[in-house]
């Protein structure tokens, strides 16, 4: 008997754990880190990174379980899902969705309580975005799902900050932004792959409805503006050197692989996986210029201008390409649509905005 209680419970453990998608978590957790880091100009302490990370797993493993519960019918469907726990049999919904509510709940007392109040919320807020916006209303319904719901992925840079200083200031957000608008192309890069799978499961993901020429372009301008917003982190948190000397290299080369990927189908997966070593060099860059450095490059106003021009001159290529035949979703109206897309470039104007408002 003893024997069979230590096979069962390591994979039960197991189970659980893979709910969570500690992958996916793996990822925001990276950005958490380096955002403590710049809204402490330097390492913020160990015990506040402890709590934090701590926290923020629980808020994103809970959120996750629940997008799990809600989509175990399209899981079922698509080959990319279909070993899950759920589609699988291996936990019931009843307790996964008891398991998402109790983390959900625990991530935001460990924050709330370990780090301070507003970390708390925004996690809350964050869980909730996921689950009820992007899962529930975004996902099944609009070619938008992953560039609005991205926003569930871009919190923890906010939560990291937060969680040191109490408040959010402009570079908090642009480091949102960073991640907001990286989600697209690196999620449509994977989409790519699986297009007949979200096909079969109804999942109205942007090759499924616009096609791979349009995916593609998305795909490149989507990648300009988020390097963009990456430069102009340099003028709203006064980062440095080490932070432009790493930040500029790579971002040339996800646009210059964002372009090349053009009609090359293949070659999705290698953009997928280079968008995550981007993503990771970028807060990599954040930190260990904090933390070694912590002073300002300089040159403002030309960090600024660059910044600018590739955010705002990327969205105006974006909206062109959304303007065109068959880029909304059955069912979505051309108000909807426009509204979408439009919130989508409001969030680019409003960085840029804020940028010129705290550095100048």
């Amino acid at each position: 008997m003893t024997s069979q209680n230590t096979d069962v419970g390591p994979g039960v453990v197991h189970t659980y754990v893979e709910l969570t998608k500690p992958r996916i978590i793996e990822l925001l957790l990276i950005t958490t880190i380096p955002a403590m880091a710049v809204a402490a100009g330097g390492w913020p302490g160990l015990w506040a990174v402890m709590l934090t990370l701590i926290g923020g797993t629980l808020a994103a493993g809970g959120a996750n379980v629940l997008n799990q519960v809600y989509d175990d019918d399209i899981d079922r469907v698509m080959h990319r899902t279909e070993s899950r726990p759920l589609p699988t049999d291996r936990v019931s919904k009843r307790a996964a969705t008891v398991f998402g509510i109790a983390l959900g709940v625990a991530g935001f007392l460990v924050l709330a309580v370990g780090t301070t109040i507003l970390a708390g919320i925004l996690a809350a807020v964050a869980y909730l975005f996921y689950v009820l916006i992007y899962t529930m209303l975004l996902k099944r319904s609009s070619t938008q799902n992953i560039v609005l719901g991205g926003a569930a992925g871009a919190m923890p840079a906010l939560i990291g900050w937060a969680a040191v200083t109490g408040d959010l200031s402009v570079g908090a957000w642009v480091m949102f932004g960073i991640i907001f608008f990286w989600t697209p192309p690196h999620f449509w890069a994977l989409s790519l792959k699986y297009e007949d799978d979200y096909r079969a499961a109804g999942i109205p993901m942007l090759p499924v409805v616009a096609g791979e020429r349009s995916t593609f372009d998305l795909i490149l301008w989507y990648s300009v503006v988020a390097v963009g917003v990456s430069l102009l982190l340099i003028p709203a948190a006064g980062m440095g050197w080490i932070y432009s000397a790493i930040a500029v290299p790579v971002g040339v080369g996800m646009v210059v692989y964002a372009n090349r990927l053009r009609g090359d189908r293949p070659a999705a997966m290698r953009y997928f996986g280079f968008t995550n070593a981007y993503l990771a060099a970028v807060f990599l860059a954040m930190l260990i210029d904090k933390v070694v450095l912590d002073e300002a490059v300089g040159a403002e106003g030309f960090w600024f201008a660059l910044g600018s021009l590739l955010t705002l001159g990327g969205l105006a290529l974006v909206a062109s390409v959304e303007r065109r035949d068959g880029m909304r979703a059955p069912g979505v109206t051309p108000v909807r649509h426009a509204l979408e897309v439009g919130i989508t470039i409001m969030v680019g104007v409003a960085l840029v905005a804020g940028t010129w408002w705290a550095a100048f």
